[in-house]
């Protein structure tokens, strides 16, 4: 019996209690959250060291960190070193997006390791296998493709990620929309070819119900994904994405007639005046699952500071109702992050979805503010760093950089507004 199941049939499970325990909600409350579709909590019952986060309306806004090897560069040792940074800097959840070698021996090595959530993209491993195998991607069989997914299933994956919105019709308008960047997705460049090269409709649509029987199995929550989403701030909200949602909100309902949780995943690349309509449609259309966005980007033109690009979005659309912002790292669109680029990358949108909590009225996330500026009303800089989003990274500022006076920093040293203005009223 699924998480989902349960929740409808009025189980309030134990990882229900765990969630609203660290949430500061009511278990019987999140419960139905879940049972509404409004909530998730990936668990797969197979991952075995697992604490267990939701993810949704009425929750604190939560990050994840993409990791995971490349074709170019595979060192298993350097992933789980990302995966223990992007932990011990606060992601709630991880995906492996490994496309080197050796995928299932990673896959495998990283759930070990693992205490949050981890997802993936199956249709990766399938096409890596199916060039390894045959020669080249338009080898890949559904076969293969069902394959892959329930393999990772059973290896205790907690979330994929599946573009089963990419349609034909949707690609027909894509190619009449004539936009700059046509598909950055690469998922979503695979499924294309795929379909493309046989005039076939997307398996994972055409077979959703195969998909659903698979993720009901193992209860693996779908993150249905947004293959067709815009690359450039000139392509966004467009009629393919627009097509892509339409129809990730139908399958949304048939999940859920399955008892299948399922999150719905959104841009991309967007100017900051379309991201709270964006975020509204979504929710409008795929009946307020929870929305997972990759930043979004609000510039193109921030190449080596996208984690600061990707931080602003994801501070707008999580304050306009997103749940989950997929982080971005320094690296973006350059290279492979190294692991001082996943704790930037974690960090900087844990940042954004802190200031969207608040936005949100989320109590503990307000609490923690007003926390921290008693503490720098009292100039108690212990607290200030321990109440620090990077209290490591404070840390180190505070001691390269000591002041003559132990009560001050070396910013205003002896004239100190607070300090002198405290000491003028006497408190």
């Amino acid at each position: 019996m699924t998480q989902f199941k349960k929740a409808r049939s009025g189980n309030i499970t134990p990882e229900i209690k765990i969630v609203a325990e660290a949430e500061q909600v009511d278990a019987a409350w999140l419960g139905n959250q879940v049972a509404k579709g409004k909530a998730v909590i990936p668990v797969n019952p197979r991952h075995h060291n697992l604490v267990p986060c939701g993810i949704g309306e009425g929750l604190s806004v939560k990050v994840n960190a993409n990791i995971g090897t490349s074709s170019d560069r595979s060192d298993l040792e350097e992933e789980l070193k990302k995966l223990k940074v992007a932990i011990d800097a606060g992601a709630d959840t991880v995906m492996d997006l490994s496309t080197g070698s050796n995928l299932d021996t990673s896959r495998r090595a990283i759930i070990k390791e693992s205490s949050v959530a981890i997802g993936t993209v199956p249709i990766y491993q399938a096409v890596v296998e199916a060039i390894d195998d045959k020669g080249g991607l338009i080898h890949l069989t559904v076969d293969k493709i069902f394959d892959v997914i329930e393999r990772q299933a059973a290896d205790g994956v907690d979330f994929i990620t599946v573009h089963c919105g990419l349609t034909m019709a949707a690609l027909e308008m894509l190619k009449k929309q004539g936009r700059i960047t046509d598909i950055v997705s690469r998922g979503g460049a695979f499924l294309t070819c795929w379909m493309l090269h046989h005039q076939r409709e997307n398996p994972l649509y055409e077979n959703y119900d195969r998909l659903l029987s698979i993720a009901k199995k193992y209860d693996l929550t779908l993150s249905l994904g947004d293959g067709l989403r815009p690359g450039c701030l000139a392509d966004a909200t467009d009629r393919a994405q627009i097509h892509e949602l339409i129809t990730l909100g139908h399958l949304t309902q048939l999940a859920w007639e399955e008892d299948v949780q399922v999150m719905i995943e959104g841009p991309g690349h967007m100017p900051i005046e379309q991201i709270q309509a964006n975020v509204l449609l979504q929710k409008k259309l795929c009946h307020n699952a929870p929305f997972y966005v990759l930043g979004p980007l609000v510039t193109d033109i921030g190449t080596g500071y996208d984690h600061v690009v990707c931080a602003i979005g994801g501070a707008i659309a999580g304050a306009a109702g997103a749940d989950f912002l997929c982080y971005v790292t320094p690296a973006e669109h350059l290279c492979l992050p190294n692991v001082e680029d996943v704790r930037e990358g974690v960090i900087v949108t844990k940042i954004a979805a802190h200031a969207a909590d608040i936005a949100r009225g989320n109590k503990s996330a307000i609490e923690r503010d007003k926390k921290m500026a008693l503490a720098r009303k009292n100039l108690d800089w212990d607290a200030q760093i321990g109440l620090a989003i990077s209290s490591e990274k404070a840390r180190t500022y505070r001691k390269q950089n000591p002041p003559s006076e132990d009560d001050v920093c070396t910013m205003c040293g002896k004239y100190c507004a607070i300090k002198q203005v405290r000491e003028y009223l006497g408190k």
